[in-house]
């Protein structure tokens, strides 16, 4: 059966972390050269949810084959990854929260590393935004990978961008998860758009217009 993981909002990936650094104790066991020990331990099947420190009203929920922690440098990877979503806290008009989120976004990547402040990277991810239904394929690179920051957004060193209004090639990419490009490389990036186009972004879900 499936490991399920929860990390706490407060304390981010050392929830996590503390879950597993027992493994770290083993490695300094006698037995095991030092060249070979190890610390960290690696889990199987796993269901996780990431409830980060700087994004309290956000949660990710992953799942994935494998995920190998390191306590000593404060990093967790995961791979085989699957139905990686961001969800929002739904808050009525006093602003309270009533117990509902909302989906925010999609994350499909082939692997991801979760670090000490919660922050996630990949070598490349493709991007769901779900209210402006739009998608954005990441590349990113050994030294520049892609980078999603909690409580801000998302940077890639090169990105392929379709929405219903804009589409586009887009270099040293950094947007928020409101779709507002806050930065990228004006002259190696090209948009073009349908400003005839009465399609409606509807529920997550393109609408043709009338």
């Amino acid at each position: 059966m499936p490991g399920v993981y929860r990390l706490g909002q407060k304390f981010g990936l050392y929830a996590l972390l503390a879950i597993l650094a027992f493994a770290a104790v083993f490695a300094f066991l006698p037995g095991g050269s030092g060249a070979s020990a190890q610390t960290g331990a690696t889990l199987q099947g796993v269901k996780l949810a990431l409830y980060p420190a700087r994004d309290p009203d956000a949660v990710w929920t992953f799942g994935a084959r494998s995920v190998v922690s390191d306590p000593l440098k404060g990093e967790t990877h995961l791979t085989g990854l699957s139905g990686g979503e961001r969800r929002l806290t739904v808050r009525d008009a006093g602003g309270q929260p009533t117990g509902r989120t909302t989906l925010d976004a999609r994350l499909d990547a082939p692997d991801l590393t979760i670090d000490a402040q919660d922050d996630l990277t990949t070598r490349q991810a493709r991007i769901t935004l779900v209210q402006q239904c739009a998608v954005l394929a990441l590349k990113g690179t050994p030294d520049q990978p892609v980078r999603i920051e909690q409580g801000s957004g998302f940077s890639a060193p090169v990105a392929e961008m379709t929405s219903p209004l804009l589409n586009g090639h887009v270099e040293r990419l950094r947007m928020t998860f409101g779709f507002v490009i806050e930065d990228a490389d004006d002259r190696r990036s090209t948009f073009t758009s349908d400003l005839d186009s009465t399609a409606r972004c509807v529920g997550g879900r393109l609408v043709p217009g009338t």
